[in-house]
């Protein structure tokens, strides 16, 4: 990849990334996707499938097919199709874990499963030019409303009622109606995204200190212990994006106090000084809690300084993305294979890990807004 120009950055992900993931992952032959491969590329075989990882491939795939990478709807398809005759069972539950075959192994349905359930079924939607795949969200989204409504606002964690209840599935939701919205038109979805955010302004967000909470008990109030400290900088910068972007679709301003207050509790605690990656966790007060540092986060800060550059016209946050670009590429992503270190330990150092494949959501996301919204700019230029 010649430097980070939109051209270029989405001639990777044309050229090398998703070809690369397609032929990695992609088997005909094999029903759905493998969750992990080796530090090589090579597919760690089980006989074990997630609704989570299903769903998440097969929105990468429609996406690729939307960037006009060749066999990325037939894989996308593919994924689809096991996510909805095997994944989901007879009784329209989708299962946590299943067998190639279908066979329940973990028949609990989990609420951040189906949260990228709909997702998926929103960018398929867009990519398939299928209308049944709408018809299947509101399904979905049915059982959501009625088999994990929760008395004190939102959802459930699963359908057995665990314990804590987290913020991140609901920001999953949001982005998973966002979808559907643009892809159907239907303004319910917006009116579903706009509960979700006033839930989050209400319960999620700790008015005290700026921050986002993540665990909480039955009554939004945070959980006690450590639990109920820590806050993640890669979660700030996610809920930036999809807050700046539910303005956008809403026509509204309602939620860009709440994107302006979680993006400065971050950067005050993850920008200040030289470049360097995000970490995993801080404490309310800053405190470093987890300092390693995941590839997923890298990614949510990309989308929190477009969305910044986007909807604010912040030029700081447009002088920090091409380093961030840079330090992204040298530390975590392969620019030869599309392959990636996905954690980088407190000390600095890669950790040579099997790679989850479910992080390719991330990647592609992350790399297509960076590319939507440079051209965006330069068009107003």
């Amino acid at each position: 990849m010649d430097g980070y120009g939109a051209d270029a950055i989405e001639a990777w992900l044309t050229g090398t990334l998703l070809p690369g993931w397609l032929a990695r992952i992609h088997d005909p032959a094999q029903p759905g996707f493998p969750d992990l491969v080796e530090a090589d590329g090579m597919v760690v075989r089980s006989e074990m499938r997630s609704t989570l990882v299903t769903a998440r491939l097969s929105y990468v795939f429609s996406h690729a097919h939307l960037l006009g990478v060749p066999g990325a709807l037939e894989a996308a398809r593919h994924g689809m199709d096991f996510l909805w005759t095997r994944c989901r069972r007879p009784d329209g539950r989708f299962s946590h874990r299943c067998t190639p075959e279908g066979e329940p192994v973990d028949a609990k349905s989990d609420f951040y499963d189906l949260a990228f359930v709909l997702f998926a079924l929103g960018w398929h939607a867009r990519a398939s030019a299928e209308p049944v795949w709408l018809d299947r969200a509101e399904e979905v989204m049915s059982f959501i409303e009625t088999d994990l409504a929760h008395p004190a606002g939102g959802f459930a964690e699963d359908t057995l009622g665990a314990l804590p209840r987290r913020q991140n599935p609901h920001m999953h939701l949001l982005e998973a109606c966002h979808a559907l919205a643009q892809s159907s038109g239907d303004g319910r979805w917006l009116d579903r995204a706009e509960a979700l955010v006033q839930l989050m302004q209400a319960y999620m967000l700790d008015h005290r200190t700026g921050s986002l909470g993540e665990f909480f008990d039955e009554d939004w109030r945070l959980a006690a212990g450590l639990p109920g400290q820590v806050r993640e900088p890669g979660h700030h910068y996610e809920w930036t994006w999809l807050l700046h972007h539910h303005d956008g679709l809403t026509g509204t301003t309602r939620a860009r106090d709440a994107a302006r207050t979680l993006y400065a509790f971050a950067g005050r605690h993850h920008c200040e000084g030289t470049v360097h990656p995000v970490v995993n966790e801080i404490g309310p007060d800053g405190a470093i809690i987890d300092g390693a540092a995941l590839l997923w986060p890298q990614t949510e800060y990309l989308k929190a300084l477009v969305a910044r550059i986007e909807f604010e016209g912040d030029a700081e946050a447009a002088s920090r993305l091409d380093p961030h670009l840079a330090l992204m590429f040298e530390r975590f992503v392969d620019r030869k294979t599309g392959l990636w270190t996905n954690r980088i330990d407190a000390a600095g150092e890669s950790v040579v890990a099997q790679v989850p494949v479910r992080v390719l959501y991330h990647l592609l996301l992350a790399l297509a807004e960076v590319v939507r919204v440079k051209r965006l700019i330069a068009a107003k230029t």
